[in-house]
């Protein structure tokens, strides 16, 4: 029984290293992104707004009223409508409890009366600190000058401020505050899809092939002849006889396989490099040699004779020395099918991210990198 125990497992090990070893490997599926999270819609977008106001409460880290001029008559400002009337009297402010901020907010599109908005607060006096502040009622215009959004509420900095008798220690930043929800919206931005029976569809990144597989598909699933490519950026939809919100919300949901464009993207500052997927280098033979320059300064002291008049001296001695490294053999970098392929000829060679900017550029150069290079 023993054996037959043991023969049978031997089997099943057998078994499962030939179901291991016969699959044959299947390459990863390209990747599918849905339509509405590469375009923008027309007519859909967001609003800037802004507006001038003052944060009380503060506790002595406000602006200086005697240097600050435009906060000083903002609060004399407020104060007379509200009623205190002091303007007219000698008395001289002290407070450092008050500082002036602009107020900025983002109004998203189809925001409706009553809903709230996040606000962002920045000191724009000699302020130290709106930690603890309360922002008090600002208007929020847009570009047109029109009222938005109504912002008050109590500020969060998430920063802070330690000081000892001889340093001073801060984190984030004590005079940029936030406020969620701290706006109300007053007035609604109007926003008409498709309008005249045609909506566009602008891509975040111009393509042809994204854009003709994007009209493709929609001509498929949706309608025939509904969508129009107008060039690499903008797709056209017939939205005649159709529902704008349904439509759109079949549309968003359908999926394409984006393209890329062959780029080299280098950022020479932190030897940072990005390579699309499509990148390719023709086969070339490459050499990189090191150049080592030392410089060694060895001071010497020179001490006057003993019972003598002389004075001390420094004597300057400096060495220098450059070696060239001479290990780097002229090696070949064959054509690759794929981004994998290149990267592993590049890491065989011994190439480090200094040294790949510079032969890529050389690359370039020489006509060998099929993609574009761009150098930051």
């Amino acid at each position: 029984m023993t054996g037959l125990v043991h023969r049978a497992l031997r089997l099943f090990v057998v078994a499962a290293f030939v179901l291991t070893t016969c699959v044959p490997f299947t390459p990863a599926h390209a990747t599918r992104v849905r339509i509405k999270d590469i375009v923008d819609y027309e007519g859909v977008r967001d609003n800037q707004l802004v507006g001038y106001g003052l944060v009380v409460g503060l506790h002595g880290t406000g602006d200086r009223l005697t240097n600050t001029i435009f906060t000083r008559e903002t609060l004399i400002g407020m104060l007379n409508r509200l009623g205190v009337n002091i303007r007219d009297r000698m008395i001289q402010l002290q407070t450092h409890d008050v500082a002036a901020v602009m107020v900025t907010a983002t109004l998203p599109p189809f925001s409706h009366g009553g809903g709230h908005i996040d606000v962002t607060v920045s000191a724009v006096g000699d302020a130290r600190d709106l930690t603890g502040g309360t922002l008090l009622v600002t208007p929020l215009q847009a570009a047109d000058g029109a009222v938005y959004a109504v912002a008050q509420g109590s500020l969060v900095t998430n920063a802070f401020t330690a000081t000892g008798q001889a340093a001073t220690i801060t984190r984030n930043i004590p005079t940029n505050g936030h406020i969620a929800n701290g706006a109300v919206v007053e007035r609604e931005v109007p926003v008409t899809l498709g309008a005249n029976g045609i909506l566009h569809l602008s891509l975040r990144n111009a393509n042809f092939t994204t854009a003709t597989r994007i009209a493709d598909i929609i001509n498929r699933r949706v309608s025939r002849g509904m969508a129009k490519v107008d060039d690499p950026r903008t797709v056209s939809l017939d939205m005649s006889g159709f529902d704008p919100s349904q439509t759109l919300y079949r549309i968003g949901d359908l999926t394409v396989e984006p393209d890329t464009m062959a780029k080299v993207v280098i950022d020479e500052a932190s030897g940072t490099i990005v390579m699309g997927d499509n990148v390719r280098i023709s086969t070339v033979a490459i050499a990189q040699g090191n150049l080592t320059i030392q410089v060694t300064e060895m001071p010497q002291v020179v001490q006057p004779a003993p019972f003598s008049n002389g004075t001390t001296a420094v004597v300057p001695q400096t060495r220098i020395t450059a070696s060239t490294d001479d290990s780097h053999r002229l090696g070949i970098l064959r054509e690759g099918p794929t981004l994998a392929s290149l990267v592993s000829g590049m890491n065989a060679l011994g190439m480090g991210p200094r040294d790949m900017i510079s032969i890529l550029q050389a690359i370039k150069a020489d006509g060998a990198l099929q993609a574009d290079l761009e150098v930051r």
